[in-house]
C-alpha cells in the first residue's frame, strides 16, 4: 500500500516575520481554525512549535474575551458566527 504523499507545508509566520500575534486580529487566527472553531494541530497548518504555542495562547485569549465562540452548536449551524444579526 502506497503512503499518500502530502506538500511540504510551511509556518506562515517565520515566513511574514511577524514577531507578535495579536489575539484581537481573527482574520489572521481564522486560519488556525477549523470550520467548528477547533485548534488546528500543527501537522495540518505548517507552523513551528514555537509559533503554535503563540497561536493557542492568543485563540484562547480571544475566546476569553468572546471573540471566538468556544463551541459551535452543531444542531443549529451558524454560517458565520461572527456576523451579528
Amino acid at each position: 500500500m502506497e503512503r499518500k504523499k502530502y506538500s511540504k507545508r510551511y509556518c506562515k509566520y517565520t515566513e511574514a516575520k511577524i514577531d507578535f500575534i495579536d489575539y484581537k486580529d481573527i482574520d489572521m487566527l481564522k486560519y488556525s481554525l477549523s470550520e467548528r472553531y477547533k485548534i488546528m494541530p500543527r501537522r495540518l497548518t505548517g507552523n513551528t512549535k514555537k509559533w503554535q504555542e503563540r497561536v493557542e495562547i492568543a485563540i484562547k485569549r480571544a475566546r476569553h474575551m468572546a471573540l471566538i465562540p468556544y463551541v459551535i452548536d452543531t444542531k443549529n449551524v451558524v454560517e458565520n458566527p461572527f456576523k451579528i444579526g
